[in-house]
């Protein structure tokens, strides 16, 4: 969840605890350290709920900075809202320095300065003001665990991974969470900073304990999938991927991934049975889907008949491209099917559309082969105009009676 263009829930004289939701305090609440019934959130923790009584000297400055938040938060002018986030983080900083206030008030106003620093996109403050909330351990453990959970996350989305997980093993080591979504959490960043191998179990984790029907299994699962291949655990991908596929037969997206998978763990014929079902349902409509099955029985042997059919299906279609790779692609299935005439005409439109000559240099072979040396000749000469590793080969077919 991305915080900079989120606005944290309404105050009005009282304070949502962190952007994850927590307990409502009014002012005068939080100075005798009272608390609206809540759901707890981390039944598992060790840790001691703290007293969390206010201040009685810095009462009034704590109402002050959550009026300031409040009326920021409901300002639709940007320009206006932006000066109340800057006045409620002054405030804030006031009772932080205020040698009156104790850990609770500080803490408190380090959080809410936190959230309207995250209004203004100011994470670099977000970050300060979350660390020192935290650090003040004195605010109540639905609070504290959900403020560290965020600095976590705005550490590891800005890239600073040795930081944002020392944060976030610390938050499900004190937390004791057992919260699918965490575990999912974990696993993607760590999917982020390429460290495949050990974003697996808890990912696996988070799919496996998942009751919640909003949680984003798929999704975790397709990043398990992608893990496990870039692990090394081709046996695995393969495993989740058929389990995705078979999950939503009607999702080529996930169709598309089995075969891709089948292809990387060199399992030709079975990729190329996905990708047919694909074709034949209709659901190959963009270039790639038929360059992939086109080339999957290119490197099949026996195959070039298929390759010929796919080809010509797509450019019948208009969805395969005219190019330099179909026409070569073309032009090899028909040469190793022994149909010489047809693979002669797709070198004839491949040969033009090369970067070099050395297409031509295969057109010119061919044509000698078949008798037809006048056009294996200029077919030569092209071939040197457009650049060749071994220019004498050409010579020789020019230099024929």
């Amino acid at each position: 969840m991305k915080l900079r263009n989120s606005k944290t829930t309404l105050l009005s004289l009282a304070l949502v605890a962190a952007f994850c939701g927590g307990a409502v305090l009014d002012a005068n609440a939080a100075r005798r350290g009272e608390q609206k019934k809540e759901e707890v959130l981390f039944p598992d923790t060790t840790r001691q709920e703290p007293e969390a009584k206010g201040s009685p000297k810095v009462l009034t400055k704590l109402n002050k900075l959550i009026e300031a938040y409040n009326k920021a938060l409901d300002q639709e002018d940007e320009a206006k809202a932006t000066a109340g986030y800057t006045t409620a983080r002054t405030l804030a900083d006031e009772i932080i320095a205020n040698g009156s206030a104790n850990a609770y008030d500080k803490a408190l106003a380090a959080q809410i300065a936190s959230q309207a620093a995250l209004n203004t996109d100011d994470e670099a403050a977000a970050e300060g003001y979350l660390k020192q909330a935290i650090d003040a351990n004195a605010l109540g453990n639905n609070q504290h665990f959900q403020l560290m959970l965020q600095l976590a996350q705005l550490q590891l989305q800005k890239d600073d991974y040795t930081n944002g997980f020392v944060t976030l093993d610390k938050y499900l080591a004190e937390s004791k969470s057992k919260r699918p979504a965490d575990f999912a959490f974990k696993g993607q960043y760590l999917y982020q900073a390429d460290r495949f191998a050990e974003c697996i179990p808890p990912l696996k984790q988070a799919i496996e304990t998942s009751t919640n029907p909003e949680d984003k299994v798929d999704n975790w699962t397709q990043i398990l999938m992608v893990c496990y291949q870039e692990a090394g655990q081709l046996a695995e991908a393969v495993k989740v991927a058929e389990q995705l596929a078979a999950k939503s037969p009607n999702d080529k997206r996930a169709q598309m991934n089995l075969a891709s998978i089948y292809l990387n763990s060199e399992q030709e014929a079975k990729a190329a049975a996905v990708l047919e079902k694909l074709r034949a349902a209709g659901l190959m409509t963009e270039e790639k889907d038929y360059r992939q099955l086109y080339l999957t029985y290119a490197n099949m042997d026996g195959k070039e008949k298929d390759v010929i059919a796919v080809v010509n299906e797509g450019l019948q279609k208009g969805i395969v491209k005219p190019d330099y790779q179909t026409y070569l692609a073309l032009a090899q299935a028909y040469y190793y099917s022994e149909q010489i005439p047809q693979a002669i005409e797709a070198w004839q439109k491949a040969a033009p559309l090369s970067k070099d000559g050395e297409t031509y240099l295969n057109l010119a072979r061919v044509l000698w082969q078949e008798g037809r040396v006048p056009e294996a000749k200029v077919a030569a000469r092209a071939a040197l105009d457009k650049g060749l590793k071994k220019p004498d080969d050409a010579k020789k077919i020019i230099a024929l009676p």
